[in-house]
């Protein structure tokens, strides 16, 4: 598939992510609930984009529901027939809820924001990792004029949204909720995201 250049000027929908927004995030435990990727790993859909200097900018996923969360992240390479997940695949990943503390100006990339920019969301969103180099200027596009991040439908749990951020944009914007993480390698966590998987021919494997 070809995925087409962000039209110039690039002049998006703007969605602004409220303060006291919740945002869902699957991350390894030794990282910070609220920590950026400050751009190591492979290139992803929506990141990195580049800064002054030609620096990678630090980025952050983040989804608006555990669901979708989860479906990002942890089911990302199973098939949509089924599969398993290893026991070292899940162990080492926690969930953190993030409280939105300073409002953020995003680029739409869902709804009549894919048609006010001339793109599809199966162009976009929902294309395979194949299409990365392709749809990582969108997201350069948005860097570059100025906004804070991107928000789109999630493509593996698509009632839910999914978000990028760009770490020098967000400085102080979000905070870890004391209240809420999920620790799946054991206890209620790990039976949580067994219930999740069973209905989507998904076995979660328990360790060797």
């Amino acid at each position: 598939m070809v995925i087409p250049a962000p039209p110039e000027p690039f002049a998006p929908a703007v969605e602004i992510l409220d303060v006291s927004t919740r945002l869902y995030r699957v991350h390894r435990n030794r990282h910070h609930g609220a920590e950026f990727n400050p751009g190591v790993g492979s290139p992803s859909r929506f990141a990195f984009v580049v800064g002054k200097g030609g620096r990678k900018v630090p980025s952050l996923y983040a989804a608006q529901s555990q669901d979708a969360a989860v479906a990002e992240t942890i089911l990302h390479d199973i098939p949509v027939s089924g599969g398993i997940i290893p026991h070292d695949k899940y162990a080492p990943v926690v969930m953190s809820r993030l409280s939105v503390i300073k409002s953020l100006r995003l680029a739409v990339f869902h709804g009549l924001g894919l048609r006010q920019l001339g793109v599809t969301a199966q162009e976009l969103s929902d294309s395979s990792a194949s299409t990365y180099p392709m749809t990582l200027p969108w997201a350069q596009a948005a860097y570059d004029s100025g906004l804070a991040g991107c928000v789109w439908m999630s493509r593996l749990c698509n009632n839910a949204k999914a978000y990028v951020l760009f770490g020098d944009r967000c400085a102080g914007a979000l905070r870890v909720d004391p209240s809420f993480a999920r620790m799946f390698a054991t206890g209620s966590d790990l039976a949580w995201l067994i219930d999740l998987c069973a209905p989507l021919n998904i076995d979660v494997l328990p360790p060797r």
